[in-house]
């Protein structure tokens, strides 16, 4: 059974709290894409984990976890984050944690070259995390990246930094006019930091195949959502690397595999960290009200995110870029304060409505047509039936479930593992 958990939307929907959950009956969950740019929010009986770069079933002491080949390798942030989780009690050992030796190393001149960019960008920058994703990818697609594997045989791996350092700093130093890159400053990076996950590092793809054919569970954990896929999102505000579900197989080494399912995560309103068009946004007191009630802060810069009513036209396509079997609706309980809950149910663009998303100036000029759902006034966190929700809370999941052409499976009524319903 290989299954991908993916985000519906811009990202921040939750996907980590699902992922723990439903990684109990999964052997295996891979990362398949991105880095340290966004993280997942996992509260559970062992306390509350934020993981950036850490597949989510690592608090799950029966999975093995592998950060797949699609993915850009922080190694300084990974062995601070293994080490956190290590003091926490959380078990890491070759045996549970697998490391693709094709994962490309985002090095400190990625992280320089993202902040030296968006500053010489000022009002017009992107609203990236400053982590280095959008320079190290550029770099593997140049053919300019470092792999892990070359992290075990280090002479060459010096000769050929050397070489990649030159070239760096014809922008990093004539470009920028930042300082020029130190070869011995980066090889020592690599020494004190790589050869640390050497242990860790193998190919991951070999082992997946032999599990996939063995008929183990594995479960695919995208960063982001759909929206900000590189092909599909809402370009170029969008990350550096494919999240969508049909990436997942390459992104984790078994391109020769195919998805038996995908359970798309999306919010019951809508939340957006980051710059770029975002139609269904509130303002003011109605916005500050709804970021504070579903306390949305991003879980890798703790920037505010920007919170809107649920997109319906924006969460459609959403499902259809991400193929969808099934969706997790996430947060219904932080609505639980609204006497009416906006729904954005289509966007006008110069004067005439649509209800499909559109791309480029067409985004940027929509304006939200809302409509307002009765709201239900009362805590439904300790639910846990479709049976046990007042009616007004089933008529919204219903309408969502309508609107969205995708049966919710589940619905996540608080921060806790075990505060879910599934859908009878």
């Amino acid at each position: 059974m290989l299954t991908a958990i993916t985000g519906i939307n811009w990202g921040d929907e939750g996907k980590g709290r699902m992922v723990d959950l439903l990684s109990e009956n999964y052997d295996i969950v891979v990362r398949y894409q991105g880095g340290n740019n966004a993280g997942h929010t996992v509260i559970n009986e062992r306390g509350r984990f934020i993981l950036n770069l850490m597949p989510s079933g690592i608090l799950r002491e029966h999975v093995i976890n592998i950060l797949g080949n699609g993915m850009v390798i922080d190694i300084k942030h990974l062995c601070e984050e293994m080490a956190k989780l290590i003091s926490s009690g959380i078990k890491i050992t070759p045996e549970n944690l697998k490391i693709s030796d094709r994962a490309i190393i985002c090095m400190p001149y990625h992280v320089m070259q993202d902040i030296l960019e968006e500053d010489r960008l000022a009002d017009k920058k992107f609203g990236s995390t400053r982590r280095g994703i959008a320079p190290v990818y550029a770099d593997k697609y140049l053919k300019k990246g470092i792999r892990t594997s070359e992290l075990f045989d280090l002479d060459s791996l010096k000769s050929r930094l050397a070489d990649i350092l030159e070239w760096k700093n014809l922008s990093i130093n004539k470009g920028y006019g930042a300082e020029m890159l130190s070869l011995e400053e980066m090889y020592k990076y690599l020494i004190e930091y790589g050869t640390k996950l050497l242990p860790f590092i193998c190919d991951t793809g070999l082992f997946l195949d032999k599990a996939a054919k063995e008929g183990k569970r594995i479960m695919f954990e995208a960063q982001l959502g759909a929206l900000r896929d590189i092909d599909f999102g809402i370009y170029p505000y969008t990350s550096s690397s494919n999240t969508i579900a049909a990436y997942a197989p390459i992104g984790a080494g078994i391109p020769n595999h195919k998805l038996d399912k995908v359970i798309g995560i999306m919010k019951a309103y809508s939340s957006c960290v980051g710059e770029g068009p975002f139609t269904c946004e509130l303002f003011g007191e109605k916005g500050s009200e709804l970021r504070e009630a579903g306390s949305e802060y991003g879980a890798a810069t703790g920037r505010p995110r920007r919170v809107g009513g649920f997109d319906v036209v924006a969460s459609r396509y959403g499902v259809r870029a991400q193929g969808a079997d099934v969706l997790a609706l996430t947060k219904l309980d932080i609505l639980s304060y609204l006497d009416k809950i906006p729904v954005c149910v289509a966007y006008e663009i110069d004067g005439e409505q649509t209800t499909d998303f559109p791309v480029g100036v067409k985004l940027e000029k929509a304006k939200p047509v809302y409509i307002y759902m009765d709201g239900w006034n009362t805590d439904i966190s300790s639910c846990r039936s479709m049976s046990d929700l007042p009616e007004k809370a089933y008529e919204y999941i219903k309408y969502i479930e309508k609107a969205v052409d995708c049966p919710i499976e589940y619905i996540s009524v608080g921060a806790e593992r075990e505060q879910y319903i599934k859908s009878e």
